[in-house]
């Protein structure tokens, strides 16, 4: 499932959980995501536009989301910024997440990484895997934060814990290297199998693939064993990765 999918129906279940006593609406929400996929989006903007109008947080976000792809409107950035903006004031942590994008690349708005930081922060304390792990490289690279490896690699765990295959991927480094944890083949092996096993390009595929390899090079048989068994065994907290 692509990330902006997951941004989709992060809006409509927002709906389902946050909105109970007008429930009703969860069907256009859901037939705009029908058409999203189908590519009717004429369909869809008449749906999620209505709705967003009248103060939907949900179909808010979902707005931002094609003004921010340029699908079935023209790409605004200024349209994304404004119906993030409306979303992530009402709690939609996807928005949250997508504002601190706009912030942190300056589209649609000044680039400001103490902002982005701001908004990644929301999200990430919502459980957004994504957004956790945007924080963490925000303090990786000491942007809009004090540098500090071992606050970035907290929310990368946090994000690895939830499936986020990025996350995992790097804390597989993290272990493989000995930096910011103690150096573990075994989990470096682990993180970096799972990594593999849900990216959902073929670079981070790679990237995951090369750690393993490498790290297995240097593994005894019984340790590869311990790896690929905690591997098997390994199940997300807190749900999937949003």
């Amino acid at each position: 499932m692509t990330q902006r999918k997951r941004d989709l129906i992060a809006g409509i279940l927002y709906l389902a959980v946050a909105l109970m006593p007008v429930a009703a609406l969860a069907g256009p929400l859901e037939d705009g995501l029908d058409a999203y996929n189908s590519g009717d989006y004429a369909t869809v903007l008449r749906l999620w536009r209505s709705l967003a109008e009248q103060g939907d947080a949900g179909a808010q976000n979902n707005l931002g989301v094609m003004y921010d792809d340029g699908r079935g409107v023209p790409q605004d950035y200024a349209e994304a910024v404004r119906w993030y903006r409306l979303a992530a004031e009402q709690g939609i942590a996807a928005a949250q997440k997508n504002r601190g994008v706009l912030y942190s690349t300056g589209r649609g708005v000044p680039q400001d990484y103490a902002k982005a930081v701001t908004w990644y922060r929301k999200a990430a304390e919502q459980g957004h895997a994504r957004a956790q792990y945007n924080l963490g490289r925000m303090y990786d690279t000491g942007h809009g934060v004090p540098r500090d490896l071992t606050e970035a690699i907290k929310w990368w765990r946090l994000a690895a814990e939830r499936g986020y295959a990025v996350a995992q991927g790097h804390l597989s480094a993290q272990y493989g290297l000995g930096e910011g944890v103690p150096q573990d083949d075994v989990k470096a092996h682990m993180w970096a199998n799972l990594a593999a096993s849900r990216s959902s390009s073929d670079e981070d595929y790679d990237r995951a693939t090369r750690v393993r390899n490498l790290v297995a090079k240097r593994m005894t048989p019984d340790q590869i064993a311990e790896a690929e068994k905690l591997a098997r065994e390994w199940k997300p907290r807190g749900g999937q990765a949003d």
